[in-house]
Formats: structure tokens, C-alpha cells, sequence
């Protein structure tokens, strides 16, 4: 678990937030289960007071998010927790706020549109947990607790479970504190957060995908549906600011449902599809410069860590510089997210889930996953012994379509899609190196003018040199993951 080092108080917001990354694994326990012996320190046994808040339909609920207050000790906080990833974010807000605080609202306007929220039900959680370290190293923490639920003043039920969450160690050390627990009785837990537990609700599920043999409309309608899912779900979490991760994979969410249009579009109403393809255009030019300062931002911090003390507070002032960046951008964003144009896109994209405007035609999923293999196959075979920069990427863009397109069609194709969907992906992902590697070079022109010493310029042309690496790499390594990925797409495509 990473929390941030400063409380954050967005523009706007009267709130301060704090914001932590949440991974843990949880496991089912018997009323007799007892922590087996750990290394590090038993803490203090806690109570735990908690109300959360929904709208009557459980709309939170159901997009895998829940809002709570907790009382603990007399301290008193908001926490709402969003997906990130296969994850999810903590975000708190404390103090003696009565009804539900507008700085965490405001971060569920999708969700919550003009439904209010109210108070659903309240857990008593009865804690003992253990901090498990190696050597001085916190690793993760073992709770294991006692549920109560109460709804309208009485008890309703009662449960035991277990929560391993990390800390500073890593998925081995995880996975190796559930083998113990396991052995000490604990079994597989279903999966589910303690709200969904105590209201009998099952767990938020992935759009099932539909049979080979179903018509295209509703092959359409499945990608659709688990698209703007994801999309909907990282939301909260970009608006926030504080993940790099959440506009990451809002962002991939887009990119999927622009590839969804353009590898449909000779099934689909040409001025409906053109229309939405526009505006997905719109979206996802915004959120690209965000995403690019996030990209450096993480790449140059990196290297920084093995450079002189001296030339390290250098590259230092320059992440300063790259991060008021993102911060103005940001502000575009937030500003963006929040207008009439995204709250209408939005609402097309949930109709288009529902009802894609089709048109009547003899193709199916695998005759339109074809066209894009052929054109990347196209695309591939021009290269040349020495492509430039930009033929590369337009290889990695069409990588991309041909690798959704390939999804797109998975349920009919089987395995064979899945083992291209797998070369596709590690063709993109070198190419991105290629593609990351010219945007870090174009920002360390810009440090050169930003910082204008000579040891600056001595520090960038180091810089400027492991670009030109990162790329001579990835044009040796490409030539064999290529011809993989035409060895499979051929045996399914031809």
C-alpha cells in the first residue's frame, strides 16, 4: 500500500484529500481460525464504525466503488474507494463533515447524476491485526476481523474474514502470507468487498462475452459494454489527479472504443459512426499530453536515481518544471471533464452499449478482425531494411487496431487469437519504448533551455545518447517479434 506523502486540496474544493493505493487479498475463516506465528508486531485491537452511503439502486455498488463514513477513536473521516486497475484507490477526506463532503461528489458525477445518496447500512469491524516485517521492513499487514452489520437499529448478521494487505513487500510476499494462512485453515474467499457481504449483493461482474455463433450486433454490443465500463470506472480516478494509472487506463479505454468504431465501421451507419468517432478523436486528444508528461515524469525520476548527486539535483528541477506541467494540464482536463460535451459523449457511448446503430450486412467479427491484420501486413511489408521513425509508428498504430480487432473476434477465433493478441502485444509495447524514447529526447531539448550551465548541457547529451540506445534496441529486437506476429496472424487470417 503507497499513501501519499501530502494531503491534497484540488482547486475548488474546500476538502483536503488524501489518497492510497489498496492491495490486498482477502480469505474466508472459520469461527475458530486464529493467526498462526508471525514475524514483526502485533497492534492495537480497533473498532471500527462505518456507514455507507449509496443511492437506492446501489448504482456505486455496482461499479465496483463505496463511500463511507468511519468513526475510529473519535476520529471521524469520509473514504471512498474507486477501481484502479485490477486495484483499488482510497480517498479520505476527514473532519466533521455530516452528509457526504462535495470534494468526493464531485468525483462521482457519472455515477451518481441527480440520484441522491443515503445511508444503506453500518458495520461494527472488531480488528486484530499484525504487521508482518522482514528484518526492519514492513511487508503487509494480516487483519483479521469481526463483522456486525446493523440496519435500521438492530443486528442483522455477523462474519468473520481475513485481510492480507501490502505494504512494502511485493506479490511474492503476498501470495507467500496466504499459503501460511491457508495452512493455518483460512480458505478461498468469495471475493467480495464487506458492504456487498452485508447487503447480500453479488459481486460487480464483467459483461459476460457473448457465444461464437451470436450475431455481430451483439458481439458489438459486449465490447462496447465492457469499454465504456472501464472507462466509466477510471473515471472518478482522473478527476482526482493523484494516479498516473487512472488516466492511463481511462485513456486505453478510449483507444479500444475508437478501435471498436473503426474495425466495425462497414457494419455501422456511416454519419453515427463518424460523429462518435469524432468526438472520441476529441477525448482522447485531450488526455494525451496528460498522459505523455506522466510517462516522463516516471522515466526521467528513474534515471535521476543513478546520476552524480549534482547532476541528480539538476534532472531534479526539471521533474519540478515537467510536474507544474502536468498540473496545468490537469486543470484542462478536470475543466473538460466536467463540460457539456464529455456528459454528452458519455451518454451516446451507454446508448451505443445498448443500441449501435447497425446497418444490414453478411460480415462478421472475423472477416472485419481480417482487414486489419491485412492492412498491418500491408504496412509491415513496406518497411524497408532502415524505416523511419514515423513508418514505425504508424506500425504500432496499426498493431493496436489489428490486436483489438483480433479481441474483437476472439470468441469465434479461440486460442489462435489469443496467442496473436499475445505477439500483437509485445510488438506494440517494444514500439512504445521507440515512441517514449523520441518524446524524452524532444523534453530534454526542452531541459537544455530550461537550465542553460554547462554541466546541463553535459547531463543531457548523456540523456540524448541513452535515447538513441533505447531505440537501436528496440529496431534490433523487432525484426523477429514481426515475423511471429505475421506467423500468426496468417495461420488465422491467412
Amino acid at each position: 500500500m503507497t499513501r501519499l506523502d501530502t494531503p491534497l486540496t484540488p482547486p475548488g474544493r474546500s476538502s483536503p484529500i488524501s489518497s492510497q493505493l489498496e492491495r490486498e487479498l482477502k480469505l474466508a475463516v472459520a469461527p475458530d481460525f486464529h493467526l498462526p506465528q508471525l514475524p514483526g508486531t502485533p497492534l492495537p485491537r480497533r473498532l471500527l464504525i462505518s456507514t455507507y452511503y449509496d443511492t437506492a439502486a446501489y448504482d456505486l455498488a455496482h461499479a465496483r466503488m463505496t463511500l463511507r463514513h468511519r468513526i475510529e477513536r473519535g476520529k471521524k473521516s469520509w473514504q471512498l474507494k474507486i477501481p484502479l486497475g485490477d486495484d483499488r484507490q482510497e480517498v479520505e477526506v476527514t473532519g466533521d463533515h455530516t452528509d457526504p463532503p462535495d470534494s468526493l461528489r464531485s468525483l462521482l458525477i457519472l455515477h451518481l447524476g441527480p440520484r441522491k445518496l443515503m445511508p444503506v447500512v453500518t458495520l461494527r469491524v472488531w480488528r486484530r491485526s499484525f504487521l508482518v516485517r522482514h528484518g526492519r521492513r514492513p511487508v503487509a499487514e494480516v487483519a483479521l476481523d469481526t463483522v456486525s452489520v446493523d440496519k435500521n437499529g438492530r443486528t442483522i448478521q455477523c462474519f468473520r474474514e481475513l485481510e492480507i494487505e501490502q505494504r512494502q513487500g511485493d506479490e511474492a510476499s503476498l501470495r507467500s502470507l496466504e499459503r501460511q494462512m491457508r495452512k493455518g485453515g483460512a480458505s478461498d474467499h468469495d471475493g467480495r468487498p464487506k458492504l456487498f457481504r452485508a447487503l447480500s449483493l453479488s459481486a460487480p461482474t464483467s459483461p459476460v462475452p457473448p457465444e461464437p455463433e451470436a450475431p455481430v450486433v451483439e458481439q458489438l454490443k459486449w465490447a462496447f459494454a465492457r469499454h465504456v465500463g472501464w472507462l466509466l470506472a477510471h473515471d472518478p480516478g482522473t478527476r482526482l489527479g493523484t494516479e498516473p494509472e487512472s488516466l492511463h487506463q481511462l485513456r486505453v479505454a478510449t483507444r479500444r472504443l475508437r478501435a471498436v468504431l473503426r474495425t466495425a465501421r462497414p457494419i455501422l451507419l456511416p454519419a453515427w459512426v463518424t460523429s462518435l468517432e469524432q468526438e472520441l478523436d476529441w477525448l482522447s486528444e485531450l488526455l494525451g499530453p496528460a498522459r505523455d508528461l506522466d510517462v516522463q515524469i516516471s522515466y526521467f525520476t528513474d534515471e535521476s536515481a543513478g546520476l552524480e548527486a549534482r547532476d541528480r539535483k539538476l534532472l531534479a528541477q526539471f521533474i519540478v518544471h515537467l510536474r507544474t506541467q502536468r498540473e496545468a494540464v490537469q486543470q484542462l482536463v478536470l475543466s473538460e471533464l466536467t463540460s457539456a460535451r464529455y456528459l454528452e459523449l458519455i451518454r451516446r457511448l451507454q446508448q451505443a452499449a445498448q443500441d449501435p446503430s447497425v446497418v444490414e450486412s453478411s460480415l462478421c467479427m472475423r472477416d472485419l478482425a481480417r482487414r486489419e491484420f491485412k492492412k498491418l501486413r500491408k504496412a509491415i511489408s513496406r518497411l524497408g531494411p532502415s524505416p523511419s521513425d514515423t513508418r514505425l509508428h504508424k506500425i504500432r498504430i496499426k498493431t493496436k487496431r489489428a490486436r483489438y480487432a483480433a479481441d474483437l473476434a476472439r470468441s469465434s477465433v479461440g486460442r489462435p487469437a489469443t496467442r496473436f493478441i499475445k505477439s500483437a502485444r509485445r510488438v506494440q509495447d517494444l514500439l512504445g519504448i521507440h515512441q517514449d524514447a523520441i518524446q524524452a529526447e524532444r523534453h530534454i531539448r526542452q531541459f537544455l533551455k530550461y537550465s542553460t550551465s554547462i554541466r546541463a548541457g553535459f547531463v543531457a547529451g548523456r540523456m540524448v545518447e541513452r535515447q538513441r540506445q533505447r531505440r537501436q534496441h528496440v529496431r534490433k529486437g523487432m525484426k523477429p517479434l514481426l515475423k511471429n506476429l505475421l506467423k500468426r496472424g496468417k495461420k488465422i487470417w491467412g
